[in-house]
């Protein structure tokens, strides 16, 4: 007779018909745990379902949104291939921040709460959501633990062992509206006249228009969209304090330097332009895979490692070009070791500025990689 592993305790906290928790709770019987005493595994020899669905459609809005069944098609077929290959080319690329000794960070959530974002393997998968049951609205790339961290932590992401370089579209929701109306926008869109925000310095002044007209773009009146900047905010934080007719007068002086716009803000403008930059992050992305090149994207901005730096600006401007039809400005962080024209020694200095110390924890990780993939971590 085969020995009992497990014992089911209960499928419901609340209740059969309960709507509260309803996770079935397993407790490892003796045998089992006696098996895994001698199991040489870690958490990350534990790996993504292959087949797991990664083009996902919703219906409903913001938290009473819930994942709905398709029919597929060719185009969802497509997409789903791409993704496919683009996340098989993640899953086989060491992707980690070596200046952290543990393999997570802390970030605050919803409600000002501590979340732990965890650095593995096991939190790379991407998948790509559309929503409100429409194939038009969103499109957009979500899942992996970079899009969850902060920019600083992003600039010391290393990719095979190797530093990065992050690029971006510069206004991105603005310069598409902007290709729409066959409108150019020189310079900074979100740069106003000094003194706009009174007691913001021209720093602080620029964070707060930008946040405001993004927000904007996404509401669908202007009570909506000042209700939902001030939320964006921790407690204490000026902002909080900007009332409706402080926040009328910064979205007028805006519209007054971009007057085609007018017509796009508090016009719940957002959930179609997250479809747009989402159609150009996928080609983006495929541009890439095909290389056989990882890039990480977070929406408007994509990470590679600084010797494929001109390779990931040609890609942007490619797919900017083909979906949008105008090559929308991009701008990077920092220079690429490709980009630099300097002489052998300069190079080798470069090289060196670049590379960050490694910690212990991280070197273990690379080691634990490599023994899984049965291959050595490569720098570039």
């Amino acid at each position: 007779m085969e020995p009992d592993l497990g014992t089911a305790i209960d499928a419901s906290a609340s209740g059969p018909f309960g709507l509260g928790n309803r996770n079935t709770r397993i407790r490892a019987a003796e045998p089992l745990k006696a098996l895994f005493k001698g199991a040489n595994a870690t958490r990350d020899d534990v790996q993504q379902v292959e087949s797991q669905e990664c083009i996902i459609l919703k219906a409903g809005e913001g938290g009473a949104a819930k994942v709905v069944e398709y029919e597929d098609t060719p185009e969802t077929n497509s997409m789903r291939k791409e993704l496919v290959a683009y996340n098989a080319l993640l899953a086989d690329t060491f992707i980690d921040i070596p200046t952290l000794e543990d393999a997570w960070v802390t970030r605050q959530g919803q409600w000002g709460k501590d979340v732990r974002v965890q650095i593995d393997p096991n939190h790379q998968f991407v998948r790509r959501i559309f929503s409100r049951g429409d194939w038009g609205c969103k499109g957009r790339f979500y899942g992996p633990w970079w899009q969850q961290v902060s920019k600083a932590l992003r600039g010391q992401i290393f990719i095979n062992d190797t530093p990065t370089i992050e690029v971006d579209y510069k206004g991105l929701h603005v310069m598409i509206l902007s290709a729409e109306k066959g409108v150019v926008i020189e310079g900074d869109p979100y740069a106003l006249p000094a003194g706009l925000v009174p007691g913001a310095s021209a720093e602080l002044q620029r964070t707060l228009v930008k946040k405001l007209v993004l927000t904007a773009l996404n509401a669908k009146n202007n009570a909506a969209a000042f209700a939902s900047f001030r939320d964006g905010f921790p407690a204490g934080h000026m902002a909080k304090g900007m009332t409706n007719e402080e926040l009328e007068s910064v979205l007028g002086a805006f519209t007054a330097k971009h007057p085609h716009l007018a017509d796009r803000l508090c016009a719940d403008q957002g959930i179609r332009l997250m479809n747009i930059d989402g159609k150009i992050a996928a080609v983006v992305q495929r541009y890439m895979t095909l290389k056989g090149v990882p890039v990480l994207s977070v929406h408007d901005s994509f990470i590679v490692d600084y010797t494929h730096t001109k390779l990931l600006r040609r890609a942007l401007l490619f797919a900017s070009e083909l979906v949008v039809g105008r090559a929308l400005p991009v701008d990077a962080n920092a220079l690429g070791l490709d980009e630099a024209v300097f002489p052998p020694d300069v190079i080798q200095h470069f090289k060196s500025w670049r590379e960050a110390p490694r910690e212990q924890g991280y070197l273990t990780r690379v080691k634990n990689w490599e023994r899984r993939k049965g291959r050595e971590v490569v720098p570039y």
